[in-house]
């Protein structure tokens, strides 16, 4: 085994033992904690509440572990065992050359997505469903799924052709190349996501005109947005889960407030939420996490330069020398090279987010800002009491207790 191979199965490990045991520490951090709420909660959020957070999050905790677990055994067996006898049983029917290579990592991802699938349905209809927060029919289950797997094949087909085909044309600078435009593609998806994705997926309805338009339109004008309406999606359908958003660009930028937020918040509330989301766009926090993607981006391009090359990573697991093979065993080692770098990325999101908190406050003041998150924390069976190491690594939210507390001490 080569060195370069051993450290990528290394790595793989050292993620996934890193992963089970921060979700170890969250779960044994909420049982800790069970048995008394955090003192700045009382009064606020009930025992029995808290109890059930707290159980909401072993229940996740325990199925996290088991996945990740699951999902290393796999990635180590696709790269040891599975990659050479599946490309050589796709070259049998599909001669050599950009099909071949598509083909390949189209077969892998559907692999990895049927494997996946029953999590999925476990935790939308067992996990979530058992804590009172999915409405999600069998049905409507599928048609989601069936609409995701079709609009990923569409996007990844026709960039994995773009992708191998540069390298032929441009040997010296497809990489470069590549990386413009995968960017230009994201930047054009954010664009179309409110008007053409996110609308087979959900109804959005212009919200009605009334007291809480009203002051949802002084508050847009207080903050000098733009947008080009306000909207309420029906998320009921398939969970109790409650959040709001904007996106878009421009004029063309949708706010859309999900309809179990409407249902369970105060109009203050719901106000002190849309400043929280308006200060991620007067911080430019938008346009901030497209340039860490594209830096992120570019650094995985130049790898992939490297790994494309004639004496690159295919060779040092023993494999032929095509582009897709290459670009499966980089996708399989990406998530643990991303994981280990994730205190950096969540530590940057986390700023963003006390920033925009601050902004909200200056906006509406702390106390409508407070209670909102309080609330979203009780609804959603936030746990008040996330062990520290966890939450370095998995929240790009800083916890609550943090988030009140910077409320409560600025001026």
């Amino acid at each position: 085994m080569s060195l370069i191979a051993a450290t990528i199965y290394f790595a793989i490990v050292l993620s996934s033992a890193l992963g089970v045991y921060l979700t170890r520490r969250q779960a044994q951090s909420a049982v800790v904690h069970r048995a008394n709420v955090p003192p700045e909660f009382t009064g606020q959020v009930s025992l029995a509440e808290h109890q059930r957070a707290a159980d909401y999050t072993v229940a996740r905790a325990r199925l996290s572990i088991v996945e990740t677990i699951f999902d290393t055994g796999v990635s180590i067996l696709w790269l040891a065992v599975l990659l050479a006898p599946t490309y050589a049983l796709l070259a049998r029917f599909i001669a050599p050359g950009l099909t071949l290579s598509v083909a390949l990592v189209v077969s892998v991802a559907a692999v990895g997505y049927l494997l996946d699938l029953p999590f999925t349905i476990f935790r939308t209809f067992w996990l979530e469903a058992g804590f009172g927060f999915n409405r999600t029919t069998p049905r409507m289950f599928i048609l989601d799924q069936a609409k995701s797997a079709a609009l990923q094949i569409l996007l990844a087909v026709p960039l994995l052709y773009g992708l191998f085909a540069l390298l032929s044309v441009l040997p010296n600078l497809w990489w470069l190349f590549g990386w413009a435009g995968l960017m230009a593609i994201m930047i054009a998806m954010t664009v179309l996501y409110p008007t053409v994705i996110a609308p087979l997926f959900n109804k959005f309805t212009p919200m009605g005109d009334g007291p809480m338009k009203a002051r949802i339109e002084a508050l847009l004008d207080k903050c000098g947005f733009e947008s080009r309406g306000l909207f309420v999606m029906d998320a009921s359908k398939r969970s109790t889960h409650g959040n709001a958003y904007f996106s878009g660009f421009g004029k063309g930028k949708r706010i859309v407030f999900f309809d179990t937020l409407l249902e369970k918040h105060t109009p203050e509330e719901i106000e002190s939420i849309l400043a929280h989301e308006l200060g991620h766009f007067k911080f430019g926090h938008i346009w901030q996490r497209i340039a860490q993607t594209a830096a992120l981006a570019f650094l995985g391009f130049i790898v992939l330069h490297w790994a494309f090359a004639a004496e690159g990573l295919a060779s040092q697991f023993g494999l032929p020398r095509d582009p897709g093979l290459v670009l499966v065993i980089l996708l399989t080692a990406s998530g643990s090279v991303l994981h280990l770098l994730s205190p950096l990325t969540s530590w940057l999101s986390r700023r963003a987010e006390f920033q925009a908190d601050g902004f909200a406050r200056k906006m509406v003041g702390a106390q409508p800002m407070i209670s909102a998150l309080t609330k979203l924390s009780r609804d959603n069976l936030a746990t008040l009491t996330p062990d520290r190491g966890y939450a370095l690594f998995y929240y790009s939210h800083p916890p609550v207790p943090l988030r009140i507390a910077e409320l409560k001490s600025a001026p």
